[in-house]
């Protein structure tokens, strides 16, 4: 186990990457999740049975100026929860050009992607669009980063890849990234006012006001312990993330896929990161990212200090929203990790430290 605070980093400096700007950068391919693979976007009254069940799911790619080779080594960032795929966009302005190639994944009821209203959320769902991606962009060793609720779909990912038959095709996840995210079913510690709120039935009203209106969803965000007490994000900031959150009327999202805690502890043995890394056995990396002062999974990180020791730790200063506070964090070590497992290299010359 090695725990360790980044001492290094970049000044956080320059211009707030704006949401509009930052799904400008993307673009909205058909998926259908029935059959679980990148489809032709869907056309009214067609009779295709892939294009009726599709729908459109935002992705973003950072890629060399050469080109990628058919055989390089990815980057794949799966974001938080609610406000998805735009909570890396400051993560994302500090990395720059470098390293790539880099996808991230928007679930379905995020950000740009459209948000069905009968639509099975859930983490294997998500599990299940990320692979689709991975096979659509033919991306064949990854190193994965993810940010809050996702680690529960990378968790998912890990137990489907061990379940695979030895040489099996298709993806193979070679390092991890997890942080402020949920590795352990009994210890989560999320507050009142906030995923428990969203997931009751005077969340589900809430959401309908945050839809037609900035001010409640500032609110809500400055009271629910998301930030650290030193951190008083500008209004701006919390504009842009009710921009990203309300696209496509995606408001009910957070209360629709609110229900994850409990999906945690009904899969509990099947997604926790000790087991996991158990049956693993060193043969990918393992990284955990957090904050003490994270009132939402701050409990996360002494676990796997005890129970998973092998696993290296990285805590951050500031509170939940570390990709706020601290994106120039989150930048450095993401590039240090990138560069330890070869992330823009071929599979051959791929290496683990």
């Amino acid at each position: 186990m090695n725990d360790k605070q980044p001492t290094t980093a970049a000044p956080r400096g320059g211009q707030l990457v704006t949401a509009d700007e930052w799904f400008a950068g993307g673009r909205r391919v058909g998926y259908d999740p029935s059959a679980r693979h990148v489809a032709p976007a869907s056309h009214p009254g067609s009779a295709d049975a892939a294009a009726r069940n599709a729908v459109q799911v935002f992705e973003r790619i950072a890629a060399p100026a050469g080109g990628t080779a058919l055989d390089a080594v990815w980057l794949t960032m799966l974001p938080g929860f609610p406000d998805g795929s735009y909570g890396w966009a400051q993560v994302d302005r500090l990395l720059g050009d470098e390293p790539t190639p880099r996808l991230y994944v928007e679930p379905v009821g995020q950000g740009d992607s459209d948000k069905p209203r009968d639509y099975p959320y859930s983490t294997m769902e998500r599990a299940d669009l990320v692979q689709a991606l991975w096979r659509h962009h033919d991306v064949r060793h990854t190193v994965v980063v993810t940010f809050d609720y996702t680690s529960l779909a990378v968790l998912e990912l890990l137990r489907r890849q061990l379940d695979e038959p030895a040489g099996a095709a298709g993806t193979r996840i070679t390092a991890v990234f997890m942080i402020n995210g949920g590795l352990f079913a009994d210890r989560h510690s999320h507050p009142w006012l906030g995923t428990p709120l969203l997931r009751s039935r005077i969340g589900a009203l809430g959401m309908r006001q945050w839809q037609a209106s900035l001010r409640p969803f500032e609110v809500s965000m400055r009271r629910a312990q998301m930030y650290s007490r030193d951190y008083r994000p500008e209004s701006e900031e919390i504009a842009q993330m009710w921009s990203a959150i309300t696209r496509r009327d995606g408001a009910a999202f957070a209360h629709n896929a609110a229900g994850f805690l409990r999906e945690h502890k009904r899969h509990a043995e099947r997604w926790d990161l000790a087991a996991i890394d158990r049956e693993l056995d060193g043969s990918v990396a393992l990284y955990v990212g957090g904050s003490e002062e994270d009132a939402y999974e701050h409990r996360q990180l002494p676990a796997t200090r005890i129970r998973a020791p092998r696993v290296e730790v990285r805590t951050f200063p500031g509170g939940h929203l570390t990709t706020s506070e601290h994106p120039d964090l989150l930048a450095t070590e993401i590039r240090r990790i990138a560069a330890r497992h070869g992330v823009g290299a071929a599979t051959t010359s791929t290496r683990s430290e």
